[in-house]
This record gives structure tokens, C-alpha cells and sequence, in this order.
């Protein structure tokens, strides 16, 4: 998707359109390799990070930057047409592609089931896991205290991700699929890539390098 110039109503279509793509099952296994991925914006200038990591041993291999002129508002619920041509300049950098991604935003839990996670993923056909550090819908109970402890975010009577407690004590995280995974399995995922803090090592690798 490089194309920004749409109005906001074209870019709904689209999520529309693309939703039933997203596949819902886990299609891969013994990954090797995860990517982080998270975009920052100031002043105009949107840059995008993909940081590679081992897995499950959470060393940094590559890190690649982009970035760009801003072209899409913010709105909420289309983030993906402000960040994913950024994104993809990045993911152009890369020598090796990982073999999932954890990306720093909602996947399914989003209003019409079409995060930026299942946006990217369904646009490179790479497994992608929405970890977002926000609720954007849905409904939830806290889960307890322990890291590993998970609840069911709801909306509209339907499982959209699930809220994980990813270190002890801390604020949980928002796991929802991407593509290319299932909920219970993007979530074991996304808790083989904490260590001493609360977001996903990938993500924070990410979110550092992208930063302006």
C-alpha cells in the first residue's frame, strides 16, 4: 500500500475490503527470528524502525530505518494508511525478512477487525502479532497480577485479542492477531519475547530506533 492520497472513507473501504484476507490460524512453525515494529512522527516526518531479533533468544541481528513525509492524517482507526508506506521503505532495507513480526499497534481489536498488525501482514503475507500498550475497543476484566496472566477483550460479543500481564505488577499489554496466527498462539509468542520489561524486547528494539 503506497498509495496515502485516499480520503478517509476510501481508506474504510479499503480495511473492508482487505479484512478477509486475514488468516486466523498459525501457518508457520519454529520461528527463528521475530521483527519489532513501530513508527514514530514529529513535525511532519513519520519514520519507521523494524528491528530483527533472534527467538527465542532475543539478541539484535539488523535493525533498518526509513523515513518520509507524512501523508495521511491521524484517525483514529486508520493508523495503518499514516504508518504502513513508511513501513514498507523500511521493510525494503531488510536482507533477511523474520519470520514473524510484532508490531507496535492493534491487529483484529480494532472497530472493523483490520488493525495496522493485519494490515502489514496481510500486505508483505508475513505472520504479524498487534501488541498494543492501549485499548482501542472492548471490553475486559483485569487479569491478574502474575506475568502470564491473560483475559478476553470483547466487543460486540466476539474474542478480539486478549489483555496479557506481560511482567509482574505491571500495566498489561493488548495482544490481538495480525495475520497468518491464532490468538492463543500470538500470545505465547509475545511473552517469549519479554525479558525485564513490559513490551516485547522486538518492540522496544523498534520503538528506540525509530524514535526522532
Amino acid at each position: 500500500m503506497r498509495r496515502v492520497s485516499m480520503t478517509t472513507a476510501e481508506a474504510v473501504k479499503l480495511q473492508e475490503k482487505l479484512r478477509g484476507r486475514v488468516i486466523k490460524k498459525t501457518t508457520f512453525k519454529n520461528p527463528s527470528t521475530v521483527g519489532g515494529v513501530d513508527v514514530s512522527v514529529k513535525d511532519g516526518i513519520s519514520r519507521a524502525a523494524v528491528a530483527v531479533l533472534t527467538y527465542p533468544g532475543q539478541e539484535l541481528v539488523n535493525t533498518v530505518t526509513a523515513s518520509r513525509p507524512t501523508e495521511f492524517p491521524y484517525v483514529p482507526g486508520l493508523l495503518a494508511f499514516r504508518e504502513i508506506p513508511v513501513i514498507l521503505d523500511a521493510f525494503e532495507k531488510l536482507t533477511d525478512v523474520p519470520d514473524f513480526l510484532i508490531v507496535d499497534g492493534q491487529g483484529y481489536a480494532h472497530p472493523r477487525r483490520f488493525g495496522v498488525a493485519c494490515h502489514l501482514g496481510v500486505e508483505l503475507d508475513i505472520p504479524a502479532i498487534g501488541c498494543a500498550k492501549s485499548r482501542l475497543i472492548g471490553e475486559y476484566e483485569e487479569p491478574g497480577v502474575k506475568r502470564g496472566a491473560r483475559s478476553a477483550l470483547y466487543y460486540e460479543k466476539e474474542v478480539i485479542g486478549s489483555v496479557v500481564r506481560t511482567r509482574d505488577g505491571v500495566k498489561p499489554v493488548f495482544i490481538s492477531i495480525g495475520h497468518r496466527v491464532d490468538l492463543d498462539t500470538a500470545v505465547s509468542l509475545a511473552l517469549g519475547c519479554v525479558t525485564r520489561y513490559r513490551l516485547p524486547e522486538p518492540v522496544r528494539e523498534a520503538h528506540k530506533a525509530a524514535g526522532l
